[in-house]
């Protein structure tokens, strides 16, 4: 039988290792894809240190895919060999629990997530169920694509979702591996963009990405500071800080409200008569479906936002995701198996 690379986790926090396994047959409704890069994102510990419930081991960690259709299962409908795809975090439904059947795909109470619930795309090879492919434009990269199914599809989703119109103004918090995708997206949809991070060093990436203005929470009162400029209509939270994000709040304007999409242990502190009186909101935002994953490729490659990476081969991969956790990558770290 045909082998292929893959890089397993073998138990709750185990490294990384490259292994070679047979090349894995599509089932019916599934694919197979040939990998052509995948993204390495915070998510991935989860895999790594054993945090999601249920996880089963040994298992391929792995959820920002781009790759080509390279086999098809039965029953397979829509879609053909040598197609380019793109698989996110949104890894399959069920389609009859209560959330599937109002439509709410990404929050299926038997929702699937590659790296998680099946292996993912740290591999030459992986299978995915067909409703979680995404078509690819053809004028955007691999590598640039990888990274777009999650912290990009976030990010757009976020904003495109927000209420927020052309002209207003939004504010990003935290340039990282989300916010610099954030900051682009917020400029390309025409909102007065802000971008919110910590030291003077960071405001000429914020330009460079596309910012209005620039926001240094170091040394400026962020709230104040939003205020000074009419007040946020949106605050998009990607820093990982619930303190950072409490101390934006004061800066909604009417009807402003703030998005959370990082992932913080601290909480966010609500001024209830500012809210009250303001009519602000605060709002989670969890991903999206596989449309909404080829929406964001379409739009990324419409409109020349692209992520800023680091490439690393796939014998690489426990180095690459050593890379990632340590907060030095700028900004997303992606895996090219074959390179």
């Amino acid at each position: 039988m045909a082998k292929m690379h893959a890089v397993q986790v073998a138990k709750p926090g185990a490294p990384l290792e490259l292994v070679e396994r047979d090349i894995p047959e599509p089932p019916e409704g599934h694919v197979l894809v040939k990998v052509q890069a995948c993204g390495i994102c915070h998510s991935d510990s989860l895999t790594k240190e054993g945090h999601w419930p249920g996880l089963q081991f040994p298992r391929v960690p792995g959820h920002e895919i781009a790759g080509v259709i390279e086999k098809l299962g039965a029953r397979v409908e829509d879609w053909k060999v040598g197609q380019r795809i793109g698989v996110g975090w949104h890894g399959g439904h069920c389609g009859h629990c209560e959330h599937c059947r109002h439509g709410d795909f990404v929050l299926c109470k038997n929702g699937q997530i590659p790296g998680i619930s099946y292996d993912g795309g740290y591999a030459d090879y992986m299978v995915a169920p067909q409703e979680a492919l995404a078509r690819m434009p053809d004028d955007l990269s691999d590598v640039d694509a990888a990274p777009l199914l999650c912290a990009g599809i976030t990010t757009f989703n976020a904003l495109r979702h927000s209420g927020a119109r052309a002209g207003e103004v939004v504010a990003i918090l935290g340039i990282g591996g989300l916010g610099h995708l954030g900051v682009q997206y917020a400029r390309k949809m025409g909102f007065v963009t802000v971008a919110i991070a910590r030291g003077q060093d960071k405001a000429p990436l914020a330009k460079q990405l596309g910012a209005h203005h620039y926001i240094d929470s170091a040394s400026q009162d962020v709230a104040q500071a939003l205020l000074a400029l009419g007040g946020a209509r949106v605050i998009l939270a990607t820093a990982t800080s619930g303190r950072a994000m409490s101390a934006a709040l004061g800066g909604l304007g009417l009807n402003g409200k703030l998005i959370m999409v990082g992932v913080s242990q601290e909480p966010v502190e609500v001024p209830i008569t500012q809210f009250i009186m303001g009519r602000h909101s605060l709002q989670g935002w969890p991903s999206g479906t596989a449309a909404d994953s080829q929406e964001t490729l379409a739009f990324s490659a419409l409109s020349g936002v692209k992520p800023m990476i680091e490439e690393y081969p796939l014998s690489r991969a426990a180095e690459a995701y050593e890379r990632m956790i340590s907060g030095k990558a700028r900004f997303r770290v992606v895996l090219k198996p074959g390179a």
